[in-house]
């Protein structure tokens, strides 16, 4: 499985790679080296700036320190430094006051741990919103909310890097935060038990010299680590148990399959919103539209639609921000021009990942227009992972595409030859009987590691776009048509399209409506069958309306909430 690019190390100081203060010489020269080949290095110490720089000399053999715990930023190559907070005059004199030996620095206040006690009574008499930090034998005390995680996270986006693209290495209770908040966390295995417990990887060795040989390691490639589980999961919902079901994300190619309004472009959304909210960086080449919603996530934003999709260089300059999502909306595009745009898009997108590691993940709806023939699979770099591919036809995927999909999450599907090419003709009957919010996840070594595993889809944060041309006028098969009743006999021809249930609704008898939504038919169909369930709960709304007797023209009121949802998408 491969894995997303490392771009960033960032290094706890004392006692993971310097000796009393000291930093190891094998260490500076492994940090020249991994610099050297393009790797930004950041230094995160719950040290003084001013200490440091009395120890370790010329900040310069780093790119960024983090200093005070996460409360000062410096880059040592312009000179600029700045500090997230300020120490409290007034407790530092109480310290004082109660013979509390302290060293303040801009924003922290330092002691010996065992002053904890006298410390805490302090912050508990003063009402004050500071929090206790243990390093070793040394207690900090800091404003709430600075750690060596808030700290790298501001200084990350000064030098507009992802978290997801860096690797920490630490060794003590200070450490857990920046762990936590890199792509991968590494401890030392002569540091801090509970540290260890919780880290990606633990490196051996009984010192410095042991993360200088960890650093050259990186380098080749300069790859991510895949050490054990992975901690990064998206929910993709529960199980027939009732348990929740996740998946690991990291650098891992995800191909979603199944009919045309099955729920594969809503799955696919789901899987972006909460990579979206974990701060990864998205580029969703959307055919359709039916992603523009995700724009009203923090962070997101959207090109195309009515206007020109944007050019080159403007994807280029977007996706210098690494918190930054993109959804490419090529709906309002003839066909042939879909196709021109996608196939320089994605080697861009491909080049970009390649040199900087962003975007994390490319999503690609509709594959199979845009890499069906055997030439396709070169607009993509499968090897590299981050790709999230959305297709009705999987069949006309290149083989080596569909190999290198680690996994594949199924909604309904009729299609046989697909499940061929997925190797999974064996599930096709219950595959064939998933209903709308239902998917199955195919067999991968992690998950699911013997057996197909379905599960009932998580809710989204953001609508599903539903369109005039594949939604309004695009007829169900015979078996989910509406039929208009009256007293269990059939009046009329059978609906197949929104278009033809708004037509029948001006002939429909008053009493034959009525009939319907005392039933609550008309909103279970738009649900069930087309699965847009906020028109199906705005229907569900006037049916209520018309169960409690409340004045309404049904029919006009249907045919109103329809156009709205359909006809007038484009205004919102």
């Amino acid at each position: 499985m491969a894995n997303l690019n490392l771009s960033v190390v960032v290094l706890d100081y004392d006692g993971t790679i310097a000796d009393d203060g000291v930093l190891h010489p094998d260490v500076r020269a492994a940090i020249a080296e991994i610099r050297a080949r393009g790797l930004v290095v950041v230094l995160a110490t719950g040290r003084i700036l001013s200490d440091l720089q009395r120890v370790l000399g010329d900040l310069r053999v780093v790119d960024a320190v983090v200093a005070e715990n996460g409360a000062v930023l410096a880059f040592p190559e312009s000179g600029r430094s700045t500090a997230l907070g300020a120490a409290p005059d007034s407790f530092v004199a109480a310290l004082c006051q109660r013979n509390v030996q302290v060293t303040v620095g801009e924003c922290v206040v330092e002691t010996d741990a065992s002053a904890a006690p006298i410390v805490l009574e302090l912050v508990r008499q003063m009402e004050l919103p500071l929090v206790l930090a243990f390093n070793a034998g040394r207690l900090m005390v800091l404003p709430q909310g600075i750690s060596k995680a808030t700290g790298l996270n501001a200084a990350l986006r000064a030098l507009r890097l992802s978290e997801h693209n860096a690797l920490a290495i630490g060794n003590a209770e200070n450490d857990h935060a920046m762990l936590t908040a890199c792509e991968v966390g590494v401890a030392v295995s002569w540091g801090s038990r509970a540290l260890r417990a919780v880290a990606d990887e633990v490196i051996p060795g009984d010192g410095p010299a042991a993360v200088a040989a960890y650093l050259r390691r990186l380098c080749s490639p300069a790859r991510m680590p895949i050490p054990g589980p992975d901690r990064h999961h998206v929910l993709l919902g529960a199980l027939p148990s009732g348990d929740t079901l996740s998946l690991a994300v990291r650098g891992r190619n995800v191909l979603v399959a199944g009919d045309p309004r099955s729920g594969k472009s809503w799955l696919t959304g789901l899987l972006c919103e909460q990579l979206i909210l974990q701060h990864y960086c998205l580029c969703v080449v959307d055919p359709e539209g039916d992603y523009k919603p995700l724009e009203g996530l923090p962070r997101v934003v959207a090109f195309g639609g009515s206007s020109p999709p944007p050019r080159p260089y403007e994807v280029a300059r977007t996706l210098r921000h690494p918190d930054v999502s993109m959804v490419v909306d090529l709906s309002h595009l003839r066909h042939e021009e879909k196709r021109d745009y996608v196939q320089t898009l994605l080697p861009l997108l491909a080049a970009l990942r390649r040199q900087g590691g962003i975007p994390h993940r490319t999503v690609l709806d509709e594959a199979h227009y845009f890499v069906e023939d055997p030439e396709g699979r070169l607009l993509l770099d499968m090897d590299a992972g981050g790709y999230t591919l959305a297709t009705y036809r999987p069949a006309q995927l290149p083989p080596l595409v569909l190999a290198a999909a680690g996994v594949v999450l199924l909604t309904r599907t009729t299609d046989f030859a697909g499940l061929q090419a997925l190797h999974a003709e064996n599930i096709a009957d219950p595959v064939g009987r998933l209903s709308l919010g239902e998917a199955m996840l195919l067999p991968n070594g992690e998950e699911s590691p013997d057996q197909p595993v379905p599960f009932r889809m998580a809710p989204r944060l953001t609508e599903h776009v539903r369109h005039r041309e594949k939604y309004l006028d695009v007829p169900v098969a015979d078996r989910y048509a509406f039929v208009f009743t009256s007293h269990n006999r059939p009046i009329g021809c059978k609906v197949h399209t929104l278009t033809e249930f708004g037509a029948f609704l001006s002939e429909c008898p008053p009493a034959v409506l009525a009939g319907h939504l005392d039933r609550r038919d008309v909103s279970r169909w738009v649900g069930d069958v087309f699965g847009d369930h906020v028109l199906a709960g705005r229907i569900h709304e006037l049916e209520e309306l018309h169960r409690m007797g409340r004045p309404v023209d049904a029919a006009d009121a249907l045919r109103q909430l329809v156009d709205e949802r359909y006809t007038l998408v484009t205004r919102r």
